[in-house]
């Protein structure tokens, strides 16, 4: 499988591309546009041999079979769609697009031309103990899941981000944004196809010298049989050792598990701790060398044409749930109108 990298405006690229050579692709070349010249140098440090070839140009290769892009998020659909229109599969960054009507043309293209449209969820896909987990579910370790919570900190670094992650309007929100990932997992580990927002807030807490960013959003979202949780914000403090304290709660009916996926406060040393509490006791599994698998399956459907490593409709439902529960968030901050019980 070949492979080209069109959109160079977040980091994420950077484990995209990696983990695709890593699988056995080869990289066409890449396209030095971007809005972030910190990207592009930590691309070229990574990847010194990759050839630097124009986006059209790429696009119109015929020997490349799929695009890699993390562009600005409210860039990708266009990207995504001129890669499926000249027959190329796809995999996109999170968010996978920031508005319902760029979903249903970047869906409309997917159907037509039967091109792969697919989304890195980082915080399961890169995950290893996210893995673990799907297994010890899938072999009955705690019955049938009834609920999450998931929890997604992030460090806003603010001296390093662009223009455009502080735009609303170019990054999609924080629940368009960040919350995909919980929304995703909610649906993988429930086994919901399909769910429906129960409710969703979002807003600006503590940055009013940023009137167009959001800094705070959570939501409720019921599925098949199960219901979750979702928080995100950006207030992982200065202490700690990694750009957030991503937790997932997984409730079943016969245990529970809690990801611990970048740190563990306790002090257990490295990532991807699982704590299991069954019938039987405690028990702490490190998952740090679980195998990823995600894009051995995303090289292996472009070339097999099949659909294994992210079907289409689940990226479809995971960014419609996401867009829902950001347009319809009640919103939270100084100046927010508040609900009449708390008056």
């Amino acid at each position: 499988m070949r492979f080209a990298a069109i959109g160079l405006d977040h980091r994420h690229i950077f484990h995209m591309v990696g983990e695709c050579l890593a699988a056995g692709a080869t990289c066409a070349g890449y396209c030095p546009e971007t809005s972030d010249p910190r990207v592009l140098a930590g691309f070229r440090e990574r990847f010194p041999a990759l050839a630097a070839r124009g986006r059209e140009a790429l696009l119109d290769d015929p020997a490349v079979d799929a695009v890699l892009c993390a562009a600005i998020p409210a860039d990708r659909a266009a990207v995504a769609i001129a890669a499926m229109r000249r027959g190329k599969d796809v995999m996109v960054d999170k968010p996978g697009v920031t508005t319902l009507d760029d979903l249903a043309r970047v869906r409309q293209a997917a159907t037509e031309t039967g091109r792969i449209f697919s989304i890195c969820f980082s915080e399961r896909f890169v995950v290893p103990s996210t893995i673990v987990a799907g297994k010890l579910i899938a072999d009955g370790a705690i019955g049938r899941v009834v609920q999450t919570t998931g929890l997604g900190p992030h460090r806003l670094n603010r001296a390093i981000r662009p223009d455009w992650f502080f735009d609303t309007a170019r990054y999609g929100g924080i629940l368009a944004d960040i919350a995909s990932h919980q929304i995703d997992q909610f649906l993988h580990f429930t086994g919901s196809a399909e769910a429906a927002i129960v409710s969703s807030q979002a807003g600006n807490v503590a940055h009013p010298e940023l009137p167009a960013f959001e800094d705070f959003g959570d939501l409720t979202v019921e599925g098949e049989g199960a219901r979750g949780y979702v928080q995100v914000h950006w207030f992982t403090p200065d202490g700690l050792p990694t750009w957030g304290d991503g937790r997932l709660f997984i409730t079943g009916t016969e245990g529970t598990i809690e990801l611990r996926k970048y740190v563990d406060p306790a002090g257990r040393p490295g990532t991807d701790h699982l704590f299991l509490v069954d019938r039987n006791g405690m028990r702490h599994l490190d998952c740090s060398r679980e195998p990823l698998t995600y894009f051995r399956a995303f090289v292996a459907d472009v070339e097999n044409r099949t659909s294994t490593a992210m079907p289409a409709q689940h990226a479809f439902t995971v960014t419609r749930l996401a867009l829902e529960a950001q347009t319809g968030a009640r919103r939270v901050g100084p100046g927010a109108k508040r609900p009449e019980a708390l008056r």
